[in-house]
């Protein structure tokens, strides 16, 4: 499976035609302790840049954007009793929701993950 960034931190993996989303492990540490999130709506249809959702710190607040258009056809739920998963495992337990629906086309406008390491060392 592929995964992409976007320059907002968010990643999306791509399974098949649907695409597993979450914030990357960069924006999990600058956040710290996640105390909060809030997950976009089942069925939902969003377009790439769409504020999908919250998550929040002791630090700070921060919006969650869609790096992909889609309808979302599954949401973390373990994230709702447990939001810390994102900041101890952002990519792999913590990630946010599934899109169905996606368009391929859409991936050239993301990062590769080497593209994104790089990305990171100018910030």
């Amino acid at each position: 499976m592929a995964k992409y960034y976007s320059q907002t931190h968010e990643w999306a993996e791509i399974d098949g035609d649907e695409a597993v989303v979450g914030v990357s492990a960069y924006a999990a540490k600058e956040l710290g302790d996640i105390t909060y999130v809030e997950l976009p709506k089942m069925r939902s249809d969003v377009i790439v840049g769409d504020s999908v959702g919250v998550v929040e710190s002791v630090k700070a607040a921060s919006d969650v954007y869609s790096p992909l258009s889609g309808t979302v056809n599954e949401i973390n739920k373990n994230l709702e009793d447990d939001p810390g998963l994102v900041s101890n495992s952002p990519e792999e337990k913590g990630w946010m929701y599934r899109l169905e629906n996606i368009d391929p086309d859409e991936l050239e406008d993301l990062m590769s993950e080497e593209d994104y390491a790089k990305y990171l060392k100018t910030l």
